[in-house]
């Protein structure tokens, strides 16, 4: 059926508000990450300063991506959600007051970023936990596509809007929207209702550095042992580490004859995108996740071989459409396997390690992409990628054949050991 499935905007109120949420702040954000870039480039005039945001950005972000997940099975996650959004207005603030100084000094571009950057990596996985809390396991696939949706939606927009008043009115002006965002983020998430960890599973008083780092890992081990999620993981590591073209754009633009272009290209993926989650409505009758995942990953790399041979503009964009159409396809099962079966008392640590992995590969990917095109041309760089990342996406299959047997049927006979029950939270005391 291509029509969205509306089903948990219906009947769980707390999904409602995590999604108005998470849809207000990332406006904001990818309008600040552009105007970052913007103002970066304004102030240097160096590429290399402007593309060390993105080190600055990463460092944080797989130093405490895991802390985070630790902390999601540890506290309240709607709370840590709002502290989250305050800290992170705060720093925003700051960014606007740097802004608006007669002469904005560029340090605290990295250090705001890198800081930003942290209290993501600590909050985004209380939000990823908290998502199965608040709707029911059979409606966990259109809960991942509304907020394919929304995310998609704020990209486009945002980066879209970040950049042109960046440019012309200034990036004070972003950063203020950012600032105003966080705010509004807050006071929804006030209308969260508390999400504490699971009984005995609150955070000790006095926890050792040593019980910290077991407590940690303890995502690792259990995502070893579980072949579908292994393959989730290291299926969707392939295609971004592999076939990650972005890197590529600017130079198979001015290819093509059309270097004005290369900002139609980084929007193409996000709107197919778009499209595979408002058509998705059909991904709630699919049970072979794992299958589904690799097939999706599999199409992700054949778009971008076919990117890379592209005679023309309307071609490669058409092969970006499908890229991203295929890559929120395996976002939404990937979503869901991980929703419907992990159990509850993990899902934050679990969180974090697919923190890592959706964040670790795209920048692997863009400095694979530019070391071949160095080497060779920029055509060859792509579509060798996107046949590698099939034939990747094909070794982890036959080295993990609980992967693509994997259905959410047998699941649902024979679940997982320790997992919670699926569905909304206890009602909390009225306020």
């Amino acid at each position: 059926m291509l029509r969205m499935d509306l089903s948990p905007l219906r009947g769980a109120a707390d999904f409602r508000w995590l999604l108005c949420s998470r849809t207000v702040t990332l406006l904001g954000t990818e309008a600040s990450e552009v105007a970052l870039l913007v103002q970066a480039k304004q102030l240097t005039g160096s590429a290399f300063a402007v593309g060390l945001l993105g080190v600055a950005e990463l460092v944080p972000l797989v130093v405490f991506g895991l802390y985070g997940g630790l902390l999601a099975d540890r506290v309240d996650r709607a709370r840590l959600l709002r502290w989250g959004e305050a800290g992170l207005g705060v720093l925003a603030a700051l960014l606007l007051a740097n802004a608006v100084l007669p002469d904005p000094a560029v340090w605290p571009l990295y250090v705001l970023a890198a800081a930003m950057t942290t209290l993501t990596a600590l909050q985004r996985p209380s939000f990823d936990a908290a998502v199965p809390r608040t709707v029911p396991r059979d409606q966990l696939p259109g809960a991942a596509a509304l907020l394919g949706v929304s995310g998609n939606t704020s990209m486009i927009i945002g980066t879209a809007l970040g950049g042109v008043l960046a440019a012309g009115p200034g990036p004070q002006l972003v950063y203020g929207w950012d600032t105003a965002s966080f705010l509004v983020s807050l006071i929804v998430l006030t209308r969260v209702r508390p999400l504490p960890a699971m009984a005995g599973k609150a955070e000790p008083p006095a926890e050792r550095a040593a019980e910290r780092v077991r407590g940690v890992l303890a995502g690792f081990h259990y995502a070893r042992k579980r072949p579908e999620l292994l393959g989730s993981y290291l299926a969707d590591l392939a295609a971004m580490t592999l076939a990650y073209p972005v890197a590529l754009f600017p130079f198979l633009a001015a290819q093509l004859h059309a270097p004005w272009s290369a900002g139609l290209m980084f929007a193409a993926p996000s709107a197919g995108a778009l499209a595979a989650s408002a058509l998705s409505g059909w991904a709630g009758r699919v049970h072979r996740h794992g299958l589904a995942i690799a097939l999706a990953a599999a199409g992700w790399g054949l778009a971008v071989t076919a990117f890379g041979f592209a005679p023309d503009l309307a071609a490669a964009l058409a092969c970006l459409l499908v890229a991203g159409a295929a890559d929120e396809i395996s976002g939404i099962f990937r979503s869901t396997l991980w929703n419907q079966t992990v159990p509850d008392q993990l899902r934050g640590r679990l969180a974090g390690v697919e923190l890592l992995s959706y964040s670790i590969g795209p920048s692997a990917g863009q400095l694979r992409a530019g070391g071949v095109a160095s080497l060779t041309s920029p055509r060859i760089a792509a579509w060798s990628g996107g046949l590698l990342c099939v034939g990747a996406v094909g070794l982890v299959c036959l080295a993990l054949p609980g992967f693509t047997r994997y259905s959410s049927r047998a699941s649902l006979s024979a679940p997982s050991g320790g997992a919670a029950p699926h569905g909304p939270a206890p009602a909390a005391p009225a306020r």
